[in-house]
Parts: C-alpha cells; structure tokens; sequence
C-alpha cells in the first residue's frame, strides 16, 4: 500500500490498496519503521469533483459488444465493485485504478447540454446509445448531482433509444421517464447480479444495493413496462459461477424477460486487486480461482482477443455457456431482445433556430 492508503480506514471498500497507475513515473511504499500506531485512523471519504466535457458521446468499432456508442455522466464508481473491469480508465486521469477508483470520483454536470448539442450535429446518425458500461450511473452520488436524469430527460424528448446498464436502485426514481420511453420502443435496462449471497456482495461490491434490492428493482421496471434483462455478470469460476441458475431464475420471478451473461474479467490493474481481494477474504480459493481464470486465457490472467475477452475459452467456459444456454431455455427467457426504435428520433433544435412547422 502506498502512503495514502496506509493513513485512512478502509473499512467498507473492496479494494485493500492504491498503488499508482500505470502512466505514473513515481510509485511510492511504505515500510515498517517499528514506531507502533495507536490512534485511530480517520475512515475514507468519496471526494467529487467537477469535470467540463469537451464532448460526450463515445464511440468503439469493437466487434462483440451490442453497440457503438455511450456516454458516461461519471467517472469512478462508488459501489465500489472489486472486479470492475473500469478500473484501469482511472489510470488515465492521474489516479489509481485501486481505492481511488471508488473514493476520488468525476462527476459532468454539463453533460446533458453536451449531449444535446452533439444530437443536433448535422453529421449525427440515430443508433442506441449505451450507459452504464463503464461506470454506473445510478451510483450513489446521482442522488445529489442527476446527471443521469438530465441526460435521460434530453433522449427522451429527441426520442433517441438508450441501453442502461446499472446495480443502483436509484434507477427507480426515473420510471417516469423511463416508462414512456418504453412505450414507445425506445429503453432497454440490464440489471447486473453477481451473487444472491449478501455477505459476499458486501465483501466484493460494498457500496451496490444488496442483490435482493436489485430484484426488487427488477420488479418495479417490469411492472412498469419497462423491458429487463437479469444480467449474471461477471461469474466468478469456483464463487460465484454455481450460482448461475439461481441467479437466472430468481431475476425471471422478479420480471425479467431477457438474460445474459459475462465471465470475470481482469484487465491490467483489476488482476493484483482481485487477487489482494482473494488473499484477504478466499485465500483457500485463491489459486483454484486463478487457475479456472488461466485455462480460459490460455495461461495468461485475461486474454483481451475480440469474442473471448468476456467468455474465455477450453472445456470450462463451454461448461458454463452450456448452463446458461440450457436455463434460460427452462426459464423462458431470451438471449436477445427486440430491436429498439430509431425512427423517432428528431435531432434537437438548436439555439435561435427556427423549429419546423411540420
């Protein structure tokens, strides 16, 4: 751990260090100097700050992800999750992928004018956008900021489809917008589980509702309008994995309609902090978990090959992909979802101009 980390509790935080970024020149540790510490160390807080974007809508030409665009309304996330695979974008800002990730946190509050002036461009082509794939944006600090309510409230008057992706029961607030875009053809929301044990949800992602929360959540979207997609990501090979079917069929009762599924994950940073996360809380685990993680990558932690990156490979991940294959089948749900609508969209007016009479 380095000197920040060694002077706060930690307590309440999935990850147990804040080693600097890749992009850093100085690293720093600390070293035992025999002098004993008595006092209490102060706990540590989530800081914000504000960050003015230049721009918004990010673009990928990745060919096994379901979209090509997103938006972000924060970087960093407070939930906190271990395995957050976001982890390393931190490293882009200065800061560390580890316990920065979930306290020093962005937050864009010009987001939603940003958003609407790029949907008025002349260039722009009407596709689904994608939250939440990154960091979420239902995470604690949108009770405070509604960045993700503004920006909700901008797609839904241009009538622009959105893919949401969050753990956060915030999203409950938003049903109103939400369900008249469902009505419309025009929202998809996933709700991400990765366990339905509650202690080991607060171990691995601290500051995220509770997974029966999550399927209340499920239930209050469906009953709604509002399509759901139960989505048992990332499973974790020997912890989390033989939950798979209950986790499948207890987001069905709750109203999903729609499932999928992502094998963890461990990109640059998030390998040392999972396997600091293991040592602390499964050290008798440990390196069956590693070993599960390397026969998919073909030796190697995370494999970042197009269409293996999420699912792995060998005798393994087809087990599991097979039990997906074979539940969702049993319980009724869909691998896919309808097409979302993208013919409503009516690019916003601009400032001045005049507004068409038909």
């Amino acid at each position: 751990m380095d000197n920040e980390t060694r002077r706060f509790e930690v307590k309440g935080r999935a990850a147990r260090s804040n080693h600097a970024g890749r992009y850093e020149r100085h690293a720093r540790e600390v070293v035992d100097d025999g002098w004993a510490r008595e006092e209490e160390l102060p706990v540590l807080r989530t800081q914000t700050r504000i960050e003015v974007p230049r721009s918004l809508i990010t673009y990928n030409t990745s060919p096994d992800l379901p979209f090509d665009r997103s938006i972000n309304p924060y970087r960093g996330c407070e939930h906190g999750c271990v395995y957050c695979f976001a982890r390393p974008t931190h490293a882009y800002l200065g800061l560390s992928p580890g316990l920065d990730f979930e306290t020093q946190l962005v937050a864009r509050p010009e987001a939603p004018d940003v958003l609407r002036r790029e949907l008025a461009a002349k260039k722009y082509r009407v596709a689904p956008i994608a939250i939440g794939t990154n960091t979420d944006p239902y995470q604690p600090i949108e009770k405070q900021h509604g960045i993700m309510r503004a920006c909700l409230a901008v797609l839904a008057d241009v009538g622009h489809p959105v893919a949401i992706v969050t753990k956060g029961s915030l999203i409950e607030r938003d049903i109103d917008i939400l369900g008249g875009m469902a009505r419309r053809g025009l929202v998809r929301v996933g709700i991400s589980v990765t366990t339905l044990d509650a202690g080991l949800s607060r171990l691995m992602e601290p500051r995220a509702p509770a997974p029966a929360r999550r399927m209340v959540t499920i239930r209050r979207l469906a009953q709604a309008g509002i399509p759901v997609r139960i989505m048992a990501s990332p499973m974790i090979p020997a912890l989390t994995d033989p939950e798979l079917e209950g986790i499948l069929s207890t987001g069905r009762d709750a109203g999903a309609r729609h499932a999928s599924w992502i094998m963890l994950r461990l990109p640059q940073e998030v390998s040392p902090l999972v396997q600091e996360w293991l040592a602390t809380h499964y050290p008798a685990r440990a390196e069956r978990i590693m070993s599960r993680l390397r026969e998919m990558h073909g030796g190697k932690e995370y494999d970042a090959k197009w269409h293996r990156r999420m699912r792995g490979e060998g005798p393994y991940a087809e087990m599991v992909a097979q039990r997906f294959t074979l539940a969702i089948k049993r319980l009724g749900l869909s691998a896919t979802a309808p097409a979302m609508r993208c013919d409503l969209f009516r690019p916003p007016v601009k400032t001045g101009a005049q507004m068409s009479l038909f």
